[in-house]
């Protein structure tokens, strides 16, 4: 999932006028990620008939899933491209190579972000990605020179214990022994990566002005970038004949990449839309609940474990994020 780029706040509507849209963009929200959020579990971690190439069952390649994301996305995100500015490449847009070292860190990120699953559970990363604050700051002092206060610094360290609180307290999960050390350094690549894009995108932002970069324009210019990245790693890695002969054993695996690519496309299209009517605040809420809703079904859904350790830690976690939406709140707007 690319991460939301920031736009300008809507004009405020009375309750009456705004509950209906609100309500459209919660459900809408939470399906698209809910929806998402399960199926990426279900084909990482499910078993399906094995073939000669992938004797174990499990889908074999993390990289395939990337790639169908954004086969999609990349058609999504041009078409809307042409039909707002007439054009995929209209004058004054930034050239195709400011957009490349985002979509790396996103391809990364999100290949990350699947594979892990075969070492830790779908709560442990769920919470884990709560922790990309702090890399945000980080990265976004280097790239940018940001300062951050010091209540910033405070919630961020607040979601970071929680995070190590609910990761120490939940159940090993792993594929190669009883160890999860690969699937915090995979965590660990999603949260850094995932930091570099959403800064090196307000980067661009900054650099080419909104009028000439839109966030259809960089959905778009990411996911071609993208699909390079992902196609040449499935040719150089030599998992394209496993996930070929596997999706052929398997026609369901290749109907649940289909509908996580659809709920992946279509979230991007509500984040949008959330953004623009809302703001960001009323944003962050609905997707913090989304968190809290994600652990409760995949905890249903496979099984997961969250014992006394894990709730502490989560409320440590919601605690901060709650804090952070509170704070950002009542900051007031800059004015550009």
């Amino acid at each position: 999932m690319l991460p939301p780029p920031p736009l300008p706040p809507a004009p405020a509507q009375s309750p009456p006028q705004s509950l209906p849209k609100l309500l459209f963009c919660f459900l809408g929200l939470q399906l698209s990620y809910l929806t998402w959020g399960y199926m990426q579990e279900l084909i990482m971690t499910g078993e399906y008939s094995p073939t000669p190439l992938s004797p174990t069952g499990r889908f074999p390649s993390a990289a395939f899933c990337v790639f169908s994301n954004r086969l999609l996305a990349v058609l999504l995100g041009s078409s809307l491209v042409r039909v707002r500015h007439g054009a995929l490449f209209p004058p004054g847009s930034p050239p195709l190579a400011a957009f490349a070292p985002p979509a790396l860190s996103n391809t990364c990120s999100s290949w990350a972000q699947y594979l892990s699953l075969r070492f830790v559970s779908f709560p442990v990363q769920t919470m884990f990605k709560s922790s990309k604050v702090l890399p945000v700051m980080a990265v976004g002092r280097l790239l940018k020179g940001a300062r951050y206060t010091r209540r910033q610094l405070l919630e961020a360290a607040g979601i970071t214990l929680g995070v190590l609180v609910f990761s120490a307290s939940s159940p090993g999960k792993s594929d190669a022994g009883d160890t999860e050390v690969p699937g915090v350094a995979l965590l660990v690549l999603y949260v850094l990566a995932d930091a570099f894009t959403s800064q090196w995108q307000a980067r661009v932002y900054e650099r080419f002005g909104r009028d000439n970069c839109d966030q259809y324009q960089m959905m778009m210019g990411v996911n071609m970038y993208a699909i390079c990245f992902t196609s040449l790693g499935l040719v150089l890695s030599g998992e394209l004949p496993a996930v070929l002969e596997f999706l052929a054993a398997n026609p369901a695996a290749l109907r649940h990449n289909a509908v996580t690519a659809v709920a992946s496309a279509a979230g991007q299209l509500f984040i949008f839309y959330t953004i623009r009517e809302f703001g960001p605040i009323v944003f962050t809420i609905i997707m913090t609940t989304r968190q809290m809703l994600s652990i409760l079904l995949s905890s249903a859904a496979f099984g997961h474990e969250v014992g006394a350790g894990g709730a502490l830690g989560a409320a440590l976690v919601f605690g901060a994020v709650a804090s952070k939406i509170a704070g950002d709140g009542r900051r007031p707007e800059k004015k550009g």
